[in-house]
């Protein structure tokens, strides 16, 4: 795993986005408000989303070592705009407590876990920072109220994508290929995409030339991995179809 935050900032930056994505919610002129980010949501989805989310994840570090996590509560959540911000109020404090009641290095199933992030509690909060992270520019954006991301969290949640979601042993199935990523703020990645899989390392002085390198802010990076913004978006330099590969590849199929 790259170098991340302490489990104690992640811990307060969950608690921290979390009220941020309130705020914006609260801000929205409705529930019924779309989210353009998420085609075909409207807020009151997305809340529910990210709020049974946290909910299941508690329930997973909780649970301890397992070989599949445990069902998802099916309860909707309430449609009030009052008791909606409760529900997720309550549904996120229930998460942090049971991440400080595991500790970081408590194992538990994940998704992920033949990657390069951990499957401990660590894992799962890093993760959940980021999810946080991204869905409140989701509800910002669905607000108006579109506010900067810090850049130091970003900068983890570029790193912490290319740990999570874009680690893999399945085989690439392209001719190989080394996708870099620079930030304005002057941290840069490497992705390595081969017949061994996709595995992230940091990127050296020396490394070969880039098959496709983007560039921007670390905001616009991490908006960029996880979906929300576009190639068009960002500088991009080399041969842009190995990000549309990327992007569609599904290494599980």
């Amino acid at each position: 795993m790259t170098e991340s935050l302490e489990f104690s900032a992640l811990l307060r930056l969950i608690g921290e986005r979390s009220a941020a994505f309130g705020s914006a919610v609260a801000a929205a002129p409705g529930l019924d408000a779309p989210v353009p980010s998420c085609p075909g949501w409207t807020l009151f989805d997305l809340v529910q989303h990210l709020g049974t989310g946290q909910r299941w994840w508690a329930a997973i570090v909780a649970a301890g070592p397992a070989e599949a996590p445990p069902a998802k509560d099916a309860a909707k959540a309430p449609r009030e705009l009052d008791a909606l911000l409760a529900w997720y109020a309550e549904s996120n404090e229930l998460l942090l407590r049971t991440l400080r009641e595991a500790g970081p290095e408590r194992a538990c199933w994940t998704w992920w876990s033949a990657g390069v992030s951990p499957a401990n509690a660590r894992g799962v909060a890093r993760r959940r920072v980021h999810e946080v992270l991204v869905h409140t520019y989701d509800a910002q954006l669905a607000a108006g109220t579109v506010q900067p991301m810090p850049a130091d969290v970003a900068l983890d949640g570029v790193a912490e994508f290319l740990d999570t979601c874009n680690s893999t042993p399945a085989a690439w199935p392209h001719e190989a290929a080394t996708v870099h990523y620079h930030a304005a703020e002057g941290r840069s990645w490497l992705l390595a995409l081969d017949g061994t899989g996709a595995w992230p390392a940091p990127l050296t002085n020396d490394a070969a030339p880039a098959s496709v390198s983007a560039t921007g802010t670390a905001e616009q990076l991490l908006l960029f991995v996880w979906g929300r913004l576009t190639p068009g978006d960002l500088k991009i330099e080399g041969d842009p179809q190995v990000f549309e590969r990327l992007i569609t590849w599904e290494p599980g199929e």
